[in-house]
């Protein structure tokens, strides 16, 4: 697919927003739904709607094959090494909580530390609390320069002896900061620590090789990578995951049962209890077939063309300061203009069809460090345009100026 096609594909971009062309720049939130993607749901609920992985009836084995052909396209799409190492979850929160109480409950113990950053979503600094509080292991925060990055001497400063694991994001959402994650795992690992990647932001914008990485585990959600919500992954390496145990209970993560003992299923099943997201896994295998039908290389030099853009166009408008100014970034621009609330500058450019997060992104330690109750935050998706771009930028001039 060409870039100047891709826009076409998203029928939610054809419609008009207070009268005017949505422009659509939220796509660190959510990221809109190619027609492909509809339509591959749509034609399992027509054609194969069926519990998988029970009946041996025809539609059931279609609908399995369908649902475990999503998991071997995630495996390719991140370079796993098999598909036991893939686990379907609801998204990258569900993916991090599970490693918190699995092999957090199993291996860590009071005094142990994990390291996470000062530029973590909320999801990946809550779910080490409360293991803090239940176990009363030391969480170890790495601080981040005034320019939003994170310097690895900074990193390296913070392992110990004692780091057991190291849970870093692999791209700020309220940045748009990339980490030198290869160095940070290699880092850890000479202390021995264990290392799990949010990539929750990564994936719809770069190649991500979990392999390469060498990391232990990695999470990432489908609707941010123009997949369905309510799935996401949890990729961990097989041997680490073979030994946790299972995260919920019920029906599929079992291989046996009495009342006396249950025998649990092999992976990825035992850590998959219950009915799965089966439309939403098929969901995802095709939006990770949108994605490489651009190409990620394709996707992230494009971004990149449109961030700095973007950068240089809103620098030009008085008062306004962005906020994450590292060298290395993905799609994602957060900024405030001086005399201004971020609600209020959002409320009056969505009059103006501009569709923009203000908010304070799930990550408070963030707006904290920079002395901000929140920011505006555009960020991009392989569908915008220089022209959504010139559009933002008349919409904040106009709305600063009617509230300056």
């Amino acid at each position: 697919m060409n870039l100047s096609d891709v826009k076409d594909a998203f029928p939610i971009l054809k419609q008009l927003e207070n009268g005017q062309p949505l422009v659509y720049l939220d796509s660190g939130a959510t990221a809109q739904t190619p027609v492909s993607v509809i339509d591959t749901i749509a034609r399992y609920y027509r054609e194969e709607n069926a519990n998988v992985h029970r009946g041996v009836y025809g539609l059931s084995e279609r609908a399995t094959d369908a649902y475990e052909g999503a998991r071997s396209k995630v495996r390719r799409f991140l370079n796993a090494a098999s598909d036991k190492e893939i686990i379907f979850v609801r998204g990258t929160t569900e993916a991090i909580n599970l490693v918190a109480q699995t092999w957090g409950r199993r291996h860590l113990k009071a005094g142990d530390e994990v390291v996470i950053t000062e530029m973590e979503h909320h999801s990946n600094i809550v779910p080490w609390q409360l293991l803090r509080e239940e176990l009363g292991i030391k969480l170890v925060v790495v601080p981040m320069t005034d320019d939003g990055e994170i310097r690895l001497a900074d990193f390296e400063a913070c392992l110990t002896s004692k780091t057991q694991l190291v849970s870093v994001v692999h791209m700020s959402n309220a940045l748009g900061t990339i980490n030198p994650v290869a160095d940070m795992v290699q880092a850890a690992k000479k202390v021995g620590a264990k290392v799990l990647l949010d990539g929750a932001q990564a994936v719809p914008h770069m190649s991500v090789d979990v392999r390469a990485l060498d990391c232990d585990f990695y999470a990432f959600s489908g609707h941010k990578l123009y997949g369905p919500t309510g799935i996401g992954v949890l990729y961990g390496k097989e041997a680490l995951l073979d030994a946790m145990p299972p995260y919920q209970a019920g029906g599929d993560m079992i291989y046996s049962v009495t009342f006396d003992k249950t025998e649990y299923n092999v992976l990825p099943y035992k850590f998959e209890a219950g009915t799965p997201n089966i439309s939403g896994a098929i969901g995802l295998g095709a939006a990770i077939d949108f994605v490489e039908s651009i190409g990620l290389d394709t996707i992230a030099a494009y971004e990149h063309e449109l961030l700095t853009y973007a950068t240089r166009q809103l620098q030009t408008i008085d008062g306004l300061r962005i906020i994450g100014t590292a060298p290395n970034k993905g799609g994602v621009i957060s900024f405030i203009v001086e005399g201004t609330h971020p609600h209020d500058m959002a409320t009056l450019m969505d009059q103006d069809g501009i569709a923009l997060r203000a908010s304070h992104h799930c990550a408070m330690p963030v707006m904290q460090h920079f002395d901000v109750p929140a920011t505006l935050r555009a960020s991009f998706g392989v569908y915008n345009t220089h022209e959504d771009i010139d559009r933002l930028v008349a919409a904040v001039e106009e709305a600063r100026t009617m509230l300056v």
